[in-house]
């Protein structure tokens, strides 16, 4: 009797080219191997096709060449990143209604204005993802070093503009007025939405913004730049936006161990380790249960559309930005023929 070979096929259609080259890939292996060590064969097919996947998803010709001492330096020491890590859960709960996505992008040093540099900070690049329609809030981020003595901190943001004949000028946004112990630096957040709605409406204007936090003495306790020693405390916003949902349908299917004697299409635990990837630019999770799809469908019965479920995941992007949100088809939940 023939029989065909179950693999696991994507339920996106952005994904057919790469499902071609996997299948391609499955069949020759099947001429190669024996049946013993065939399902060895399917598991590094759906590692490769996970690999593949993820970078055409992010939109990546190649993984970000970020190092684990970069980001060391690159990740905040503030409170909403190891909020995230603390409570963090790759499990997507509920693919049926919207969910929320979480940018985290560090400041940059703005660029020259008609030859007269605005300011030394700061710049903040958006995301394609962040549109107006999808906005849900925005919030910055500034860490004020530690003072000599118990003083007073007036944390001030200002929108940075080009005026005309080269008066470059400061409008101010948000004042803050912060009693502050001695000894002891401090985490900040400013409530920033409306400015980035602006942003978003005319980005051409998003020239950056200004912050200075004085104390009673007139001394900048703000950190605007990463100083020796101030590795993680620059300035980053925190914008989270609504995710729309996708429906999908969820099945039951068979399922297997790796000691398993069944020749069926079945569905197998395999466990996916960034970090042996090398890529240390996925900050959460490390590694995950992908599972994967291996067996036989009789000749009578077609390759079944498997469901595939998303998971959440936090990331570095190519700009050195952070990224927060869900990833599609990641892990398979369903395997079987029709």
């Amino acid at each position: 009797m023939l029989l065909l070979l179950c693999v696991a096929v994507f339920s996106s259609a952005g994904f057919a080219s790469e499902m071609n080259q996997t299948s391609k890939l499955l069949a020759e292996s099947g001429e190669q191997c024996s049946a013993c060590d065939f399902r060895e064969h399917s598991k590094q097919m759906r590692l490769h096709s996970i690999k593949s996947q993820i970078l055409s998803i992010l939109r990546l010709e190649q993984a970000p060449n970020i190092s684990r001492d970069m980001i060391r330096q690159l990740l905040p020491k503030a409170p909403p990143l190891t909020q995230l890590l603390d409570q963090y859960d790759p499990r997507v709960e509920d693919e049926d209604h919207a969910t929320t996505e979480t940018i985290i992008t560090m400041a940059t040093k703005p660029n020259p204005v008609d030859e007269d540099e605005l300011s030394s900070c700061c710049l903040f690049s958006l995301s394609p993802k962040i549109q107006p329609k999808n906005l849900l809030s925005a919030q910055l981020w500034v860490h004020l070093r530690p003072a000599d003595m118990v003083t007073t901190v007036f944390l001030q943001i200002s929108r940075l503009k080009p005026g005309k004949e080269g008066n470059n000028t400061r409008v101010r946004v948000r004042s803050l007025k912060i009693d502050t112990d001695a000894g002891a630096g401090s985490w900040q957040s400013i409530d920033i939405k409306s400015l980035l709605q602006a942003w978003l409406r005319q980005p051409e204007t998003n020239y950056g913004i200004e912050i200075n936090a004085y104390d009673s003495k007139g001394e900048d306790l703000a950190v605007t730049s990463a100083e020796p020693g101030e590795e993680g405390l620059q300035p980053f916003i925190v914008v989270k936006i609504l995710d729309s949902p996708k429906r999908s349908r969820r099945d039951s299917g068979l399922n297997c161990d790796e000691e398993s004697a069944e020749t069926r299409c079945c569905r197998y635990p395999l466990t996916v380790d960034f970090e042996e990837f090398g890529w240390d630019w996925i900050i959460a999770p490390k590694r995950y249960r992908a599972n994967y799809c291996s067996g036989e469908c009789e000749f009578m019965h077609l390759q079944q559309y498997p469901h595939m479920s998303p998971i959440n995941m936090l990331y570095f992007n190519r700009k050195e930005q952070i990224i927060y949100g869900k990833i599609p088809s990641m892990v398979v939940d369903h395997c079987g023929c029709s």
